[in-house]
């Protein structure tokens, strides 16, 4: 308490000498700060007119790239959609709770940073695709068992028109699907702002997951392209255009210089459609499948528009927001990112602690959203809330009894600023690494493994040591 206190103190002083510029409303008298998440479903990094793509409109993103703080070399914390959601929440690598792939859920021990930033005093919404477990009542995986105070999601990616879960209420809605999300965040926003507590809303689209499906306002701009890509590059400027209404109305509320606004994508570019950061796409450990657009703004505290190339990820949104509200991590759980705090202040600032990646070969669960959804609505027609229970996902969320501590099966990386070192284990168990300088080699094509054996000798061994943790967390062994 005394922590929050002289945080507080501290923030006033900055405001009341003009070197914040917090509104201090009677609306909004609380100085921590309003938190909102946004995130895409499958945007590569070169998904974005700002990083060079010849043929996209993104306007607003443009807009909010070129007057905030641009992260250049920005990575999801896996290459599959559910695993990096998770790391969101919990600032761990998600194979530490069997989030292996996608459909795969929280688990219920794991604490997230809405149950966090909810012990700070915050509000808290979730709003749109959820892909960590049920939406359903009664499920310990939905967003409220997950410390969301309100939510209306959906279990995996949606389309236009979709039938959205409002605390378990299926909610039949009618509109194109990223402004049907940004509507039901605003919605949450504004109230609000006329609450003394500051809020955290998480906002996760549906686009651009296929299959593509833009409205017509959006595709038509594209009719020089072949069908597929009117559509896919249609829904990406419909989530701009969404994303622009979230930006425009937040700048006109009194709190708009205390908000926080983080934007980023699940992970690398689509194979055939999309556009990415390196070698590979979406599935890749390769820079293809995690290099990703991310952008901060901050007004109170981020006052000039940059580029950094501070290597990031999705797992250190949580310790930077637990940072930013003076709260402190559970000293027994083993986080995999850091705080970005200093980055805020110093776009230039080099990254000490390196980042870990691992795609473990365990297949994705189908979460059938739509035809789920709608089952649903049927049910509570007639007067049955939960529907289908096979649909609370209760059977995946223990801990694994066997994961082989020597083995550590699949594709990891370990990127320690401009070194990446790949280790990939095949099927029979045989080991093959490979070494890339990635401010000389973006593109993966050049192995140096034999030829710096040194250095790959030292970034082998941190490996397999954060995997040999990895290994620890599955089976539950930090959750005391």
């Amino acid at each position: 308490m005394l922590k929050k206190a002289i945080q507080h103190y501290l923030l006033a002083l900055l405001c009341l000498s003009g070197l914040n510029q917090c509104s201090l409303t009677s609306e909004n008298s609380n100085m921590l700060p309003n938190i909102i998440l946004c995130m895409a479903d499958d945007q590569g990094w070169g998904d974005m007119a700002y990083t060079g793509h010849p043929v996209i409109h993104t306007p607003n993103f443009d807009a909010m790239a070129t007057e905030a703080l641009r992260f250049d070399r920005f990575y999801a914390a896996a290459p599959v959609c559910s695993p990096t959601r998770g790391s969101v929440l919990t600032g761990r690598h998600p194979n530490r709770f069997g989030c292996f792939s996608w459909g795969r859920t929280l688990r219920p021990k794991e604490i997230t940073i809405a149950e966090a930033l909810k012990e700070a005093g915050y509000v808290t919404g979730h709003f749109g695709k959820w892909h960590l477990g049920s939406v359903r009542i009664g499920s310990p995986v939905n967003p409220g068992n997950n410390g969301f105070d309100e939510w209306f999601s959906a279990p995996n990616f949606f389309d236009n028109d979709p039938i959205l879960s409002q605390e378990g209420v299926a909610i039949q809605t009618e509109g194109e699907s990223s402004m049907v999300t940004v509507n039901a965040a605003l919605e949450f926003i504004r109230r609000q702002e006329t609450s003394a507590k500051p809020y955290f809303a998480v906002v996760w689209f549906g686009s651009p997951h296929g299959p593509h499906r833009a409205i017509e306002e959006d595709r038509v701009l594209y009719e020089d392209q072949p069908e597929n890509l009117q559509h896919f590059y249609g829904e990406i400027t419909g989530m701009d255009r969404a994303f622009g209404k979230l930006r425009e109305v937040i700048s006109t509320l009194p709190s708009y210089d205390n908000t926080i606004l983080w934007y980023c994508s699940d992970n690398g570019g689509l194979p055939n459609v999309g556009s990415t950061g390196g070698r590979g796409k979406k599935g890749d450990i390769y820079e293809g499948g995690l290099r990703v657009p991310a952008i901060i703004e901050w007004p109170a505290r981020i006052k000039d528009a940059s580029v950094t190339e501070f290597p990031a990820n999705t797992s250190d949104i949580f310790p930077t927001l637990l940072e930013i509200v003076g709260e402190e991590a559970d000293v027994n759980r083993h986080l995999d990112g850091i705080s970005l705090v200093p980055v805020l202040d110093n776009p230039e600032e080099n990254r000490s602690k390196p980042m870990g990646f691992w795609h473990y070969p365990a297949g994705g669960i189908p979460t059938p959203s739509a035809a789920w959804m709608a089952e649903l609505l049927e049910a509570q027609k007639d007067g049955n809330m939960v529907g289908d229970s096979t649909r609370l996902r209760l059977e995946d969320i223990q801990i694994p009894e066997q994961y082989p501590i020597d083995s550590l099966a699949g594709h990891a990386a370990w990127l320690d600023w401009p070194w990446k070192l790949h280790r990939i284990q095949d099927k029979e168990g045989d080991i093959r690494w490979e070494l890339y300088q990635l401010e000389q080699d973006p593109m993966e094509s050049q192995d140096l493994a034999s030829i710096e054996p040194a250095k790959t000798g030292v970034m082998k061994s941190e490996l397999e040591d954060w995997q040999r943790s990895v290994v620890r967390s599955m089976y539950g062994l930090d959750y005391d």
